[in-house]
This record gives structure tokens, C-alpha cells and sequence, in this order.
């Protein structure tokens, strides 16, 4: 006939425990109550335990307690302990009082408030602005030019910020060539992991924009075994970026100059030459309008992962239509590419193209650049394998690191192609296709002395012409000379 008692352990206020245990019949009893209120009849908790195992003949007796994840401070006002009996009582008018728990007044609410409300309020309006900062900054970085215009575009133009991811930022480990005409790098599409180049060009002028845009996108439809596809563009302010297909072997002067660890064999670099002419052949023919390329060179044949050659780096090209006459442009190329009549009237044809193949025929064959201007005797190629044709022996003219294994007949007709297409008159050089066809031996090569080739000097048989033409490239802020080097 007990009272009940509310009890709660997070009162604040005293409470008396007993804790009872009874050997003979391995029982543990655990009682609770209210300050000044008799031990109760009825246990809290009762449980059946053998503890013979846990208490020994000597031993300590002490206090341990828990609460949780619940800050909490615990005081032992008084105890009493008996073995083989029942313990006696406390005095519970002589046991001390509980200390007193400190309580917030007003003034310190109020310095929480006067202090930690400002430092709160600041830190969340620093906050703020950094994420505002954070998101302009952002948008700068992927900031890009579109104008209404270029919606018609909307296939073939690329998000700088796939670029950025594709590119790792740009970062010089992606790096792949430098030049006069900007920087490519490699990269992988984030959304169809393709691999790709990216080739970054400045362009400050927006004289003309909408013009080149049209032309890239038309030239980014030409397919072609021979041709590196591109893909599309970008445009920021200040840069055009193009995208090209990734060729994993990178650009062919990097098997040819500056000392190569490796270096293509004839059979490779014949194959090579047909498959350039096969591409450019295409561009002067076989599309639906002409495509002048006007930078025709080794650095800009890429090599894919069996080696065959294609044609890359549109970013100078130009195109019209086909029965047209080409419009006059400034002077772009590199030096020792450009044909004497493009540098003398800017006007870039089909014939200017031929006049470029064939110094790269003769850089392939040769393994030489078609000016070495840090050369002590600033040796100009066509010069050199014209005297050693004059002279009967044009085979010396060979790339020695192929020692003797190369097919003589394919490696003379290479060079006098070379001779051809680097004629001083434009109407004496050989159409593509022509050219093609002597390649693929279905056209009997003609002699040189019936197209104008002499000791007498139609050709480049002295250098004043020559070095007239390279004084005329170091003065010209509209002829820039890049070197590409590694995959792109």
C-alpha cells in the first residue's frame, strides 16, 4: 500500500539509493527515493546475478556513474557500506547541501548577445560575398562571346567549360605544341570521353569574325581519310579555341628534326607523302568548294595510330568557290613555304598550296627544313637538291639516317617533285591530281629540263632571289613561323 513517488535522475535535486545483495540466493536489488522519504518496499530494479566471480576475500569499493551523451555533474553527499548485513542509516539532516549550479544572469545574456550576435551576423554576411564572389569569378572563368548570329553555329560550338574539364584546366602537362598561330593541348570530353585537341588562338579583332567563324564550320564538315577532322569551336573574348581529332603519334617534324630518338623508315614516309597529297587533292577538288590550307609543313601533318598521314591545322585556311578568282588576304604561312607570288601579291591559290607540298616533299625526303636560318651558311633546301640534280647525283640529297634502305625510283621521283612544284612560275607547277598521279605511278614523271629546271636559274639556281624573299618574311608582322611538336 505504497505512495508512488515521481523520480526523475535530471532534477537537480538529492536522491537516496540502496543497493542490496543477497549471496545465498545470487539476487540484486537496486532501490530509489526522494531525500527524507523511507527506503521503499518494492526495489526499482531486481535482477538474478552470481557476482562470487567478481568479489574477492579483499577488495575496493567505490563510485562510478554514466549519463550518456547528457552533460551531467554527479556528488556523493554521504555513503554507508556493510558485508553480511544490512548497512546503517544515514543521517540525512547532517550530510551537506548540494552545491549551487551558476545560473546566466542578465548581464551575461546580455554580452552573449552584444558580442556573439555581431561575430555570428559577420560571419554569415562574409560568407555571402565570398560565395557571390565565388560564383562571378566562376562565370568569368567559363565566360564566352556568342552573338545572335552564331546560333545557326549551335552544333559545331563547344562549351568552354567542357574544354576547361576536357583540358584539365589547360594545365602544361597537357600541353602538346607551341607556335606563332598558339598553344594545343589535349584533352578527353568529359560527357564521350574523345579524345581531342585543342588549339588555343588569340584574336583580338572582331574585324572579320563572323566571316572566319562561317569558314571553320564550313571546313569542320570536310571528311577525308587523309584530313584530322575539326570538330568545332569556341569563341571568348580575346581567343578562339579550335577542336580537333587527337592523333596519338602527334605531327611528323618531330620523326624528322632536332635529333629524333625515332625516325620513320621510306616505306612509312612515302606513304605518308601519298596520303598528304590524297587530302589536298580532296581540298583543291573534291569538296564543294576550294579549300586553300596555306600552311602546308611537316608540323602539321599528324600521324595516327598506324602511322598514316593527315592533314591538320585549319586555322589559316581559307575557301571559295570553284570557277572563282581568290580574294587578295595578308601574307600568312611559314618561312620557306610560301610561294615568291604570295608574298608579293597576298593572294593565296591552289598553286600556292602545290608550292608548299613541295617544300615538304623535299622535307621528308631530305629530313632537312626548307630554310635552316641558324645554319652557318643558312643552307636553303631547294638550292641545295637542285645542285645536287644538276650535277647528276640528286640521290645525295637523301636523308642520310636512311642509309641505303629506300627505293631508289620512288626516292628520285619524290625529289624532283619536290624540284616541280617549287618552280618560280605558278603555271609550271603540276595540279594535285597530277601530282598524285606521277605518285601512284599512272603519269610518266616528265624531265625537269623541259619544265623550265637549268643551270641558268628559273628555279632557285642562286640565292639572291631566296635571300630577297627571306628579308621580306623577317620584316612582315603578318608571317609568323610555329613549330609543333608532340600528339595532338
Amino acid at each position: 500500500g505504497g505512495e508512488f513517488k515521481n523520480l526523475t535522475l535530471i532534477s537537480g535535486k538529492e536522491i537516496q539509493v540502496w543497493v542490496d545483495y543477497d549471496g545465498t540466493v545470487k539476487q540484486i536489488h537496486v532501490t530509489l527515493a526522494p531525500i527524507n522519504v523511507q527506503k521503499p518496499q518494492t526495489p526499482l530494479l531486481s535482477r538474478r546475478q552470481d557476482l562470487s566471480s567478481i568479489i574477492n576475500q579483499s577488495m575496493y569499493v567505490g563510485f562510478s556513474s554514466s549519463t550518456g551523451p547528457i552533460p551531467t555533474s554527479h556528488y556523493v553527499l554521504g555513503w554507508s557500506f556493510r558485508v553480511n548485513g544490512e548497512a546503517q542509516a544515514l543521517a540525512l539532516s547532517q550530510l551537506p547541501k548540494l552545491p549551487k549550479l551558476p545560473r546566466i544572469g542578465k548581464k551575461e545574456t546580455s554580452k552573449v548577445l552584444t558580442i556573439g550576435l555581431p561575430l555570428m551576423v559577420l560571419f554569415v554576411v562574409s560568407m555571402l560575398i565570398l560565395s557571390v564572389v565565388y560564383v562571378i569569378r566562376r562565370k568569368r572563368r567559363f565566360a564566352e562571346v556568342l552573338e545572335e548570329w552564331e546560333r545557326d553555329y549551335g552544333p559545331h560550338r563547344f562549351k568552354f567549360k567542357d574544354l576547361y574539364i576536357a583540358t584539365k584546366g589547360f594545365r602544361e602537362q597537357e600541353l602538346l605544341g607551341t607556335g606563332g598561330f598558339g598553344r594545343v593541348y589535349r584533352g578527353i570530353l568529359p560527357a564521350s570521353k574523345i579524345e581531342i585537341a585543342v588549339k588555343r588562338v588569340s584574336h583580338e579583332s572582331r574585324q572579320g569574325m563572323r566571316e572566319f567563324i562561317a569558314e571553320i564550320v564550313s571546313i569542320g564538315r570536310l571528311r577525308h581519310r587523309n584530313i584530322v577532322s575539326l570538330l568545332g569551336y569556341c569563341r571568348r573574348k580575346g581567343e578562339l579555341l579550335l577542336v580537333y581529332d587527337y592523333m596519338p603519334n602527334g605531327s611528323l617534324d618531330k620523326y624528322l628534326h632536332n635529333q629524333p630518338k625515332v625516325t620513320l623508315n621510306w616505306r612509312q614516309r612515302f606513304r605518308v607523302i601519298k596520303g598528304v597529297a590524297s587530302g589536298l587533292l580532296y581540298l583543291h577538288e573534291g569538296w564543294e568548294q576550294v579549300v586553300i590550307h596555306r600552311d602546308i609543313k611537316a608540323s602539321n601533318i599528324l600521324l595516327d595510330a598506324e602511322l598514316n598521314g593527315r592533314l591538320g591545322d585549319f586555322g589559316l585556311a581559307r575557301l571559295y568557290d570553284h570557277g572563282t578568282d581568290p580574294q587578295t588576304t595578308h601574307v600568312v604561312g611559314t618561312l620557306g613555304y610560301l610561294a615568291p607570288e604570295h608574298t608579293l601579291r597576298g593572294k593565296a591559290t591552289r598553286n600556292t598550296d602545290v608550292y608548299a607540298f613541295g617544300a615538304f616533299l623535299l622535307e621528308v625526303a631530305c629530313g632537312r627544313r626548307p630554310i635552316e636560318l641558324r645554319d652557318p651558311d643558312d643552307v636553303i633546301l631547294v638550292e641545295w637538291v637542285f645542285s645536287c640534280w644538276d650535277r647528276g647525283a640528286i640521290l645525295e640529297a637523301r636523308d642520310p639516317r636512311l642509309g641505303a634502305e629506300f627505293v631508289e625510283e620512288e626516292m628520285e621521283l619524290v625529289l624532283k617533285l619536290g624540284l616541280i612544284c617549287s618552280h618560280f612560275d605558278p603555271l609550271m607547277r603540276p595540279s594535285m591530281r597530277q601530282l598524285l598521279q606521277y605518285l601512284e605511278g599512272d603519269l610518266p614523271m616528265p624531265e625537269l629540263l623541259s619544265m623550265g629546271l637549268s643551270s641558268s636559274g628559273l628555279l632557285f639556281a642562286h640565292r639572291e632571289g631566296f635571300d630577297d624573299l627571306a628579308k621580306a618574311f623577317t620584316q612582315s608582322s603578318s608571317v609568323a613561323e610555329s613549330h609543333l611538336s608532340g600528339g595532338r
